[in-house]
């Protein structure tokens, strides 16, 4: 078997970088920047440099060829054709970077997902969950996904343990060993991309803050402070804020009184210097999130995407897909131009479907991926920590069957419409268009699920996610 693979590599037809780069300036209309991009990052190639796509017209058609074969399984399957015309030109529906780069390459063993959380269940205050997680986002990032989790579950500094420190050295240093394994991590050309959370009622919430502060301190990762509204009302009320640990005990071993409204003030001085932390209303999104209903078949949410546009639990992926809006306006920049609702709303209902169809790519895949820890050479003890990390997300992957369908282009869309960006009536107009997504793309997940009981699979939630405005909604 693998002398027949190794013979249709070798037949088929490769480019040399000047050619697939002289196809996308043409195809790009002499965009040199997006061409490159897309050479280096997206061209379907193997790990000797052969490239195997002179332009996106082959990248779209490997797309369309891969998931019009799922499409097959179920009633009325869109066509490659049908899928292509969407695909073009990104004109219309735009598979984000890990589907587009994945969905039919073979030379790469590699997740579907753009995002993933994971958290150890139960007590994980030890060093052997801390490096236990440290293992598991650098398996997962060689595999081309970015990776979330928090760091509540970390005792804060001075708190007793049992070793030879005596005291522990609280979230900062495991904040660096984290950062530090995303930056040794190569994902073809980029490097990894890592999100920490911490709640704001953690002991050592202020270090985490102040983390970023020092320059060259966690370079490798973004950071987001879980806010929860008794912190936002002492801010407003000017009233202290207890913190302990563990955070949700009834018994905490750790407690103390700090100054609210400082410590906002001092949140939003650092991200005004450093871009961070970023903030995350937590107690909003808990009470928005439809997966979290299912807290005790383990869809319990508890931390985000390095982008912080999905809250996701343990274990669970996301992968993404932007509509492009700008191709939504017709007779753009004149003063004829509208906006094409119908034909929007169509391919919103589309884009879920499509969507759906990339879980079942990414099962495939993640297959893929236990077979390939199987060959492995290393021995069990090396190699079973990855297969059981593989396990967790194949589980969550058809349990939850989370997909982000999200957009771009609206900065364009406004201009072609003859709106002007930050005024009411702009605000209204995109509110229109993001109502419109979401009712859609619920509608065709409402309307899939006879169609997927009848093919046997779970019913899936689904995720429309709007990165503009960096937030989530997720439902049945």
């Amino acid at each position: 078997m693998h002398i027949i693979k190794l013979k249709t590599i070798v037949n088929r037809k490769t480019y040399t970088f000047d050619e697939a780069f002289k196809a996308s300036l043409d195809y790009f209309t002499g965009d040199e920047l997006a061409a490159k991009v897309w050479v280096n990052k997206y061209a379907l190639k193997d790990a000797f440099g052969n490239i195997y796509e002179e332009s996106p017209v082959d990248m779209h058609h490997r797309l369309a060829s891969e998931i019009a074969r799922v499409e097959k399984k179920y009633p009325n399957p869109l066509s490659e054709e049908e899928l292509f015309a969407l695909f073009d030109h990104f004109r219309y529906i735009v598979p984000q970077g890990s589907p587009m780069t994945g969905i039919g390459n073979d030379f790469q063993i590699a997740s579907l997902s753009n995002c993933f959380v994971i958290g150890l269940d139960g007590d994980a205050d030890s060093y052997g969950a801390i490096i236990r997680i440290d293992e598991e986002q650098v398996q997962l990032m060689k595999r081309r996904g970015g990776v979330g989790h928090d760091l509540s579950h970390i005792r804060p500094k001075g708190s007793p343990v049992k070793n030879s420190a005596l005291t522990s050295t609280g979230l900062v240093p495991f904040m660096e060993r984290y950062s530090n394994s995303t930056r040794e991590v190569a994902q073809d050309g980029r490097r990894g991309a890592l999100m920490l959370s911490v709640s704001i009622k953690h002991p050592d919430s202020e270090s985490f803050i102040d983390a970023k502060m020092t320059e060259g301190k966690v370079t490798g990762a973004n950071v987001s402070v879980k806010i929860d509204d008794e912190f936002m009302q002492a801010v407003i009320n000017g009233t202290p804020y207890k913190q302990q640990y563990p955070i949700d005990s009834s018994e905490p071993t750790n407690v103390k009184e700090i100054n609210a409204a400082e410590l906002w003030k001092k949140i939003i001085h650092n991200a005004w210097k450093s871009a961070e932390p970023g903030v995350l209303f937590w107690d909003t999104i808990l009470r928005e999130s439809v997966p979290d209903s299912y807290a005790d078949l383990g869809f319990r949410t508890v931390s985000t995407n390095p982008c912080g546009e999905i809250p996701l639990c343990p274990y669970d992926s996301c992968r993404l897909l932007a509509i492009n809006l700008y191709s939504y306006v017709v007779n753009p920049f004149t003063k004829e131009a509208y906006f094409d609702f119908d034909l929007f709303r169509k391919h919103v209902i589309l884009a879920q479907r499509i969507m759906d169809d990339i879980i079942d790519l990414e099962s495939e895949k993640i297959e893929k991926i236990l077979e390939k820890i199987d060959a492995d050479p290393e021995s069990l003890e090396v190699k079973q920590s990855e297969r059981h990390l593989w396990e967790k997300i194949q589980k969550k992957t058809l349990q939850g069957r989370r997909t982000g369908v999200g957009i771009t282009a609206e900065g364009d869309m406004i201009a072609a419409l003859g709106l002007r960006y930050g005024t009411e009536e702009v605000t209204e107009f995109a509110e229109k268009v993001q109502k419109m997504l979401a009712l859609a793309a619920y509608r065709s997940s409402v309307d899939s699920i006879s169609m997927m009981q009848s093919a046997k699979k779970r019913i899936r939630l689904s995720t429309v996610c709007v990165k503009p405005i960096r937030s989530c909604m997720t439902t049945w």
